[in-house]
């Protein structure tokens, strides 16, 4: 029987990505530190040789761990690789091919899996290349439609998280001229429910303070560039306010950053992509992570892609993966606190004034 949330360390599985990009020597760095194995039970669904391989160009790095063929073999005291192929694979670090794309999908798959079956605790997800990914048998454009089908969601946040800056997005990949097209009331108030519910739960905020960002320059200048702003956006907001929530906006992306704003809320919600990460990889870049808001379990990932250009080199930073995954571990432990204390109402009140801190201090 595997170990899984009933013990003290959450088990967590870990996705290999591209296996020509950055995703295996930013796993190996991450987790050469033993002291790891103090907070979680990581386990890689990949293969051994592929670790092997990129190990030999990391020798600084303490990388050991234990090769298993099923979750019922995990080594709680080291790091696991589930071997999820067996054969040898011609890898070509920095090298966009049919291979590297295959396998990262394979990885993801028996990664999922297992988190659907309660096997693994929390998900991270290592870089893939879309492109090199899509096909008939993964039709997704990135991890986070794929999850969100495979968790049956009607709705996820993609969030991104670097401590207390929080960017959410209404849309995701999708081209700018098509961004207003899928911008509607219904939508935006989705996205900020969602919203709500993951500070409260995955953050333990009581009541968040969200800020909503404008879609045009200037916030539509009441209309004259744009009106998505009246018609749309705004009003979003009031219904939010119905179901009392606090939150502001629309807000013109340039000031509202550029004044710092982002300071006074809990989170933001940008209307694209662009909008959104600009600012946060320009604030946070190497803290800072990619959450998936909204689903039933808690899946993380750094906050950048594949990089082809410097993989194999020996000089990828892993900073945001071994951000993700501490933070995934803070998320899953606040989820089961929050639902532990809606269960226990003398433990909700102690959340809500903040006695429980006292407690532990």
């Amino acid at each position: 029987m595997s170990i899984s949330v009933s013990d003290s360390k959450p088990v967590i599985g870990i996705s290999c990505g591209d296996l020509n990009g950055i995703g295996p020597e930013i796993i190996i760095k991450s987790l050469s530190d033993s002291r790891i194995n103090e907070f979680c039970i990581p386990v890689i669904f990949g293969n051994n040789k592929v670790f092997n391989f990129y190990k030999k160009n990391l020798p600084d790095y303490n990388f050991n761990f234990t090769a298993i063929k099923d979750l019922s073999k995990l080594n709680p005291k080291q790091l696991n690789i589930l071997n999820v192929w067996e054969e040898t694979i011609d890898l070509h670090p920095g090298e966009v091919n049919e291979s590297g794309g295959k396998y990262a999908v394979k990885s993801l798959l028996a990664a999922s899996n297992a988190l659907k079956n309660k096997q693994v605790d929390i998900l991270v997800t290592a870089p893939i290349h879309k492109k090199n990914v899509y096909s008939e048998d993964f039709p997704y454009t990135g991890h986070t439609p794929f999850l969100q089908k495979l968790a049956d969601k009607q709705d996820v946040l993609m969030l991104m998280v670097a401590g207390d800056f929080r960017v959410g997005l209404v849309t995701e990949h999708v081209p700018v001229q098509e961004v207003s097209q899928h911008l509607s009331r219904n939508g935006i108030l989705s996205k900020i429910l969602l919203m709500k519910e993951s500070l409260k739960r995955d953050f333990n905020i009581q009541k968040p303070k969200i800020a909503v960002l404008a879609l045009n320059p200037h916030a539509g200048d009441e209309g004259l560039v744009g009106n998505e702003e009246e018609n749309i956006i705004k009003p979003a907001i009031k219904d939010a306010r119905h179901h009392n929530i606090i939150i502001e906006g629309p807000f013109a992306a340039d000031g509202f950053f550029g004044r710092h704003h982002h300071l006074y809320f809990d989170a933001i919600l940008a209307m694209y992509h662009d909008q959104g990460l600009i600012p946060f990889k320009s604030l946070s870049m190497k803290e800072g992570i990619n959450f998936t808001a909204g689903l039933p379990f808690v899946r993380t990932s750094p906050d950048h892609g594949t990089a082809f250009d410097i993989a194999g080199k020996g000089i990828a930073d892993p900073s945001s993966f071994t951000a993700a995954i501490f933070d995934g571990i803070d998320i899953f432990r606040n989820r089961l606190f929050y639902d532990d204390s809606h269960k226990n109402p003398l433990k909700k009140r102690f959340m809500a004034t903040g006695a429980d801190k006292k407690i532990e201090e």
